[in-house]
């Protein structure tokens, strides 16, 4: 599996980097450049990846561009991520949601409800503030510097007495996003409601959309958010993969 994995990891970095030695592909990597050869030996053999006009650089071979148009009906991101969601939702018994970054707002996408017997509601289709929620604030802590200042000069509004409005503070908990790989919400934006968010990243890792664990602050709290976010953060990393994000090492 871990063959089949690095093979596939191969293949994203010559689509992100364009036609590529094979020790460019195993510094991209984290790898071994013997791994690195015989993946590519494979590759070739199959008309995934051929050697481009100049010797021992390697590209996209015409199989995989076949491949590619039978892929075209499930790209979409609710697609490509809900089985991943539907696990974590079990695993774990609260509502997940994938959502996207939409101006001063974020737009939930798609939604799997967790079994737990007290759930938070259909946020489908809702828009709701990136200051004062989990996935705006990872949306928020990977923008450019230019950007998270200029909208730090906007007045932010209060939803509840915890809503961060002061931008210095709201900073801080940005780098702390950015250092722990997710963010933390506790009633921010309603009482009573919890959420951690993590990212889905693109081929070129930029944050494409989040993906967001929710639930009532009795049951996602300082207790027990070290395990969610560990989980949490996996199912984010799945999915990237799914959209093309390189797996290293």
């Amino acid at each position: 599996m871990q063959s089949v994995d690095r093979a596939v990891s191969i293949l994203q970095v010559l689509a992100a980097q364009g036609p590529s030695g094979v020790t460019d592909i195993a510094e991209a990597l984290e790898i071994h450049k013997s791994t690195v050869f015989r993946l590519l030996a494979t590759l070739e053999s199959r008309g995934l990846v051929e050697q481009a006009s100049e010797r021992g650089r390697y590209r996209i071979g015409g199989t995989v561009v076949e491949l590619a148009g039978g892929a075209t009906k499930g790209s979409d991101l609710s697609l490509l991520s809900r089985p991943i969601c539907q696990e974590l939702a079990a695993e774990v018994g609260e509502t997940v949601n994938v959502a996207v970054h939409d101006g001063e707002a974020v737009v939930s996408v798609d939604q799997v409800i967790g079994n737990a017997a007290i759930t938070s509601i259909d946020w489908v289709g809702k828009r709701t503030p990136v200051h004062a929620t989990s996935a705006g604030k990872v949306f928020l802590a990977h923008l450019s510097q230019d950007q998270l200042a200029e909208f730090l000069t906007r007045p932010l509004e209060q939803f509840t007495p915890h809503t961060v409005t002061d931008p210095a503070l709201l900073k801080e908990q940005l780098q702390t996003v950015r250092e722990l790989g997710y963010s933390a919400t506790s009633e921010e934006h309603e009482i009573g409601l919890a959420a951690l968010s993590a990212p889905i990243r693109s081929l070129g890792g930029q944050v494409i959309a989040a993906v967001t664990l929710s639930g009532p602050t009795f049951r996602i709290n300082d207790r027990t958010i070290p395990g969610l976010a560990e989980r949490l953060v996996a199912a984010g990393d799945k999915i990237s993969w799914r959209k093309g994000y390189i797996r290293r090492g």
